[in-house]
């Protein structure tokens, strides 16, 4: 039984993915950095470029909401309290093997076969943008 108000949270899910499928031919990154001044400079540069970004603080909250057929691309920290950047990677790859997990972060993976890419602060989001259209085959 139904109780009033109450979300099914597997059926909004689906239709988010569905309206943003249907309705954004753009590319869609999810941005994972427990740092918050880093993910907003990072959403909004990657978001003026006309990427659509979706963010989380925690690699933990990243899983959850991560959704293979929305999003395009993974950019990830990797020194996170909890789960690392390197360690999200591994379960990304293990759910999605074809989405690309771009590692920006100050702590170089220890190893990094399921991290296409890693740019080493104090790189810029130049580099950034460069890697991800690389990576995607855009040229957005």
């Amino acid at each position: 039984m139904d109780l009033p108000g109450r979300v099914d949270c597997a059926a909004s899910k689906e239709a988010l993915v569905r309206g943003a499928l249907s309705q954004n031919p753009t590319k869609t990154i999810l941005l994972v950095d427990d740092t918050q001044d880093s993910r907003l400079i990072s959403k909004w540069f990657l978001a003026e470029l006309g990427f659509v970004v979706h963010t989380a603080h925690t690699a933990e909250d990243a899983l959850a909401i991560f959704e293979p057929r929305l999003h395009d691309i993974v950019i990830t920290d990797n020194s996170m309290p909890g789960m690392s950047g390197e360690e999200m990677a591994h379960i990304i790859k293990m759910r999605s093997p074809s989405t690309p997990v771009l590692m920006y972060s100050g702590t170089a993976p220890f190893r990094n076969e399921c991290i296409d890419a890693v740019i080493l602060k104090p790189a810029g989001l130049p580099e950034v943008h460069s890697a991800v259209c690389r990576l995607l085959h855009t040229n957005l």
